[in-house]
């Protein structure tokens, strides 16, 4: 059977845009149900060359045009399952879309199932650990460092936003699902590190702490970072083997989380290569 639009909705009402709405609304839907929404053919991409199973596409020709829908059969021309594929009217399209200028595509993905036991690391890792993070923007922008260093993995302590949040997915471009990802307790984590050798460093200001240039990054590492506001919690950085900070050369005291977590890992990389 060719990959083609199976039907064309263009009804609000219609159980699977109700299904949309929920998914794009609500992270306990997500959740429960396994499933996230992924928005843009650049997003998408990533995702399915990162092997993500896709369940349901939908398109808005009006949107998206003969371009995406080329864009759409090249996309999907070399994978061995094609997902659903339903064209959406405009006006129910702009009703799911969370995005301004959108191209006309939309996809419901299978959230990968990532635990800590599952990583498959290199024998000297990189990674990157996250406590509490609770801005969908700064997951984002970190992911796309992970992507762009790289680094093998990361990790979120305690999260306090969904990993696969729409936002998340959009400010990640993708990186999401390109970079293995795993949520878990921050002890868990902690006790991760130690069972496998990695040596933990917390950026903090505490008197203790010294200068980033100064560590020796090269062995097993992990690049521990707290939240904006807070920092890290007393246990996680106790559980850590060093404090470092990034020296600030004038009036403020810390940078944005996502651009600290982007200068310790190139660091890092650097002196890798």
């Amino acid at each position: 059977m060719p990959f083609a639009p199976l039907d064309r909705l263009s009804s609000p009402q219609n159980p699977r845009i109700k299904q949309l709405l929920k998914l794009q609304q609500k992270s306990a839907e997500r959740r429960a149900q396994g499933l996230t929404l992924v928005e843009g053919l650049r997003e998408l991409t990533v995702a399915v060359e990162a092997g993500v199973a896709v369940a349901t596409l939908y398109t808005c020709p009006e949107l998206g045009g003969e371009a995406g829908t080329a864009a759409v059969h090249q996309l999907f021309a070399s994978q061995p399952h094609a997902p659903e594929w339903f064209e959406v009217t405009r006006p129910v399209f702009e009703k799911v879309a969370y995005r301004e200028g959108s191209d006309g595509l939309l996809a419901v993905l299978r959230t990968p199932a990532r635990t800590l036991a599952s990583l498959q690391l290199p024998a000297n890792p990189l990674l990157l650990v996250l406590e509490a993070v609770e801005k969908p923007g700064n997951l984002g922008a970190i992911l796309r460092t992970a992507d762009a260093a790289p680094v093998d993995a990361v990790l979120i302590g305690d999260p306090r936003t969904d990993l696969y949040n729409p936002n998340t997915i959009r400010s990640s471009i993708g990186c999401v699902f390109s970079v293995p990802v795993v949520a878990a307790p921050m002890p868990d984590i902690m006790a991760f590190l130690r069972e496998n050798g990695i040596r933990s460093y917390a950026a903090a200001l505490t008197p203790q702490a010294h200068s980033y240039l100064a560590c020796d990054f090269r062995p097993a590492t992990a690049l521990v970072l707290g939240t904006e506001a807070d920092g890290l919690t007393p246990a996680a950085l106790a559980a850590c083997d060093e404090t470092i900070i990034i020296p600030m050369m004038g009036r403020i005291d810390s940078l944005n989380v996502s651009v600290a977590g982007a200068v310790l890992a190139f660091e890092a990389v650097r002196q890798r290569q």
